[in-house]
């Protein structure tokens, strides 16, 4: 039996390809880089999904916030997000339609 293939969602997807091209995003930058894909009521629990399947991890920032309020947490890929995201992306090229030469 081969071992199970890691389970993404569009969402998680997206959010990897983002932290894998700008690691170290908060939340509500990943929503604004997103471009209305991803929603600011759902971006943290995908992300805390993505913890729990150790594709990503957050940190939080050293700096205080502006306006008060908590700390905000920077996210970014961990080695395995980085090469299920790797994956993904020659999957999709190997798999995509061929053009009339």
């Amino acid at each position: 039996m081969s071992p199970a293939a890691p389970r993404l969602s569009a969402k998680e997807a997206l959010v990897l390809d983002l932290l894998c091209d700008q690691p170290g995003l908060y939340g509500l930058q990943l929503v604004e880089a997103s471009s209305g894909a991803l929603k600011r009521g759902t971006v943290y629990v995908t992300l805390g999904r993505m913890e729990d399947k150790g594709y990503v991890l957050s940190r939080v920032d050293e700096d205080a916030p502006e306006h008060g309020g908590l700390p905000r947490r920077r996210y970014e890929p961990t080695p395995l997000g980085r090469r299920l995201q790797g994956a993904l992306t020659a999957l999709a090229l190997a798999l995509r339609p061929e053009t009339a030469r």
